[in-house]
């Protein structure tokens, strides 16, 4: 596959994917639409991953990540969904955009990673500016709203959390097969979850609910995670580091578009200090260096 087809694949997919969270519970409840998702995701991984030849290692690192991985997919998407009932699409993709900051703060402290200077701690306290703004602006949407931002900010930890002990763990194992084992993990959690909340199964699937189901099984979790992949082999981190400030600003324009979602002041100017934030936190201190490096040649 073409490497810009790859790319704008990936941000379509990042894009479309909060709206496509929202109306798969239309109907169905969101814990049917997160449950049948990933079932439906690990179905697919495997066969995917059995049509390619794609090894699945069981030895003791492997099984250490799948459990970190299934972990951090299951308390994340499932905070992903409870909050998708308050908030509007466009907003979670906007929030999920704080997750390189969070991740950064953590792998300072847990790996020991030099990933914050002043340039990035200037950063987070833009995006945090920006999380405080949204806040501010979720008002308008009642007091629920400012429990889906929590939802949010909870997923976002869960995810940052996950994406460093993954990477603390270390294991050589293929992206697919970490996908395919965290989903084995997250799959029956899910489904005691389902269960132990008392949810009915739904005598009816309306349209939307099991299309979105169907794309966010098939595209957003198994194509769109082999797409990144493949892009991420190809491209510099810098340039796929630019999905994340893609996707956002898209999914805002999809839920207007589409799912009629209003767009106040405060969240343009909350969404403004996030991307700032994030963009200052990827590229503030290349960008920095060069400025220096020019005004002094």
């Amino acid at each position: 596959m073409s490497v810009p087809v790859a790319y704008i694949a990936v941000i379509l997919i990042w894009s479309t994917t909060p709206l496509a969270i929202q109306w798969s519970g239309d109907g169905v409840g969101y814990l049917f639409g997160i449950t049948s998702r990933m079932v439906l995701g690990v179905v697919v991984g495997l066969m995917v991953a059995g049509l390619f030849s794609v090894p699945m290692p069981w030895h003791a690192k492997a099984r250490r990540t799948y459990l970190a991985a299934g972990l951090g997919l299951f308390f994340a998407m499932t905070s992903v969904y409870w909050a998708s009932q308050f908030i509007p699409s466009g907003w979670m993709s906007v929030l999920f955009g704080l997750a390189p900051i969070v991740t950064g703060l953590m792998a300072t402290v847990l790996l020991s990673e030099q990933a914050l200077n002043r340039t990035r701690f200037a950063g987070m306290l833009l995006g945090l500016a920006g999380l405080a703004t949204m806040l501010l602006g979720s008002q308008q949407l009642g007091p629920q709203a400012a429990w889906g931002i929590a939802g949010m900010v909870f997923s976002v930890t869960a995810y940052s959390a996950s994406s460093v002990v993954v990477k603390r763990i270390g294991a050589d194992i293929p992206a697919l097969a970490t996908t395919i084992g965290g989903l084995m993990v997250t799959v029956p959690l899910l489904i005691a979850l389902y269960f132990f909340a008392g949810e009915p199964l739904p005598s009816v699937v309306p349209d939307r609910a099991m299309w979105s189901i169907i794309y966010l099984g098939m595209i957003g979790s198994v194509l769109g995670f082999a797409l990144y992949y493949y892009v991420l082999r190809h491209v510099e981190a810098t340039r796929v580091a630019l999905i994340t400030l893609i996707t956002p600003v898209l999914a805002l324009i999809l839920g207007h578009r589409l799912n009629g979602e209003a767009l106040q002041a405060e969240v343009m100017l909350g969404t403004a200090a996030i991307l700032s934030g994030l963009l200052l936190f990827e590229y503030g201190q290349t960008a920095g260096q060069w400025v220096r490096d020019t005004l002094m040649g």
